[in-house]
């Protein structure tokens, strides 16, 4: 199914028009498609692949990456649709998975680490006690912390902090709304000063 669903969402390239789906049909289409049935899932992945490819596209700025990142939210919806709870839309969970891995591109790259080490030095400045720790030691410390931060805290944190990404834009990206944006950021600062700290 991976390499299937690798060409189909190439190929694709998230050109195809949104369909309208009512909440129990796309359930049950999930249900099947955990099931294993693949034409269940390619249903899903028609319904969901434009918006999932528009939020991929504000984020990395850049078709090529979106067409990448499209691919391989839907080869991660694959794999852990049977974690899906039923009790939140199957879209904002796509919209999760495609945040994560363009957080996880990120990681990878010279940029982000980059803001890591700023954030270290402020961090430094701002807290005495961490002044006495080498560079590298802080840089893995905030990388813990970070790593210790809920799932929707750490995204507005780093979308926010790290990538420069407006409330706005990070509420589409998440599709959540700009009021749970700066509550999620502020969340993330308070535990992040707390983390740190110890």
């Amino acid at each position: 199914m991976r390499s299937n669903l690798a060409t189909a969402v190439s190929a694709e390239g998230g050109a195809l028009e949104l369909v309208s789906t009512s909440p129990d049909r796309e359930f049950d289409l999930i249900r099947q498609a955990a099931a294993g049935n693949s034409h269940a899932f390619r249903e899903l992945y028609k319904n969901n692949v434009q918006r999932v490819y528009a939020v991929c596209l504000r984020a990395a700025q850049d078709r090529d990456t979106a067409d990448e990142l499209t691919q391989e939210v839907f080869v991660k919806a694959w794999e852990k649709l049977s974690s899906f709870q039923f009790g939140s839309k199957f879209s904002s969970w796509l919209h999760s998975i495609a945040v994560n891995q363009f957080l996880m591109m990120k990681r990878s790259e010279k940029r982000f680490t980059e803001r890591v080490n700023e954030l270290t030095e402020i961090t430094n400045r701002e807290n005495l006690s961490s002044k006495t720790k080498q560079s590298y030691d802080s840089r893995i410390d905030i990388e813990d912390a970070l790593g210790k931060l809920p799932e929707q805290a750490r995204m507005a944190f780093v979308l926010h902090d790290i990538e420069g990404y407006k409330h706005h834009e990070i509420a589409d990206m998440m599709d959540i709304e700009v009021g749970t944006s700066k509550a999620h950021l502020h969340r993330a600062r308070r535990m992040l000063r707390e983390e740190l700290s110890k």
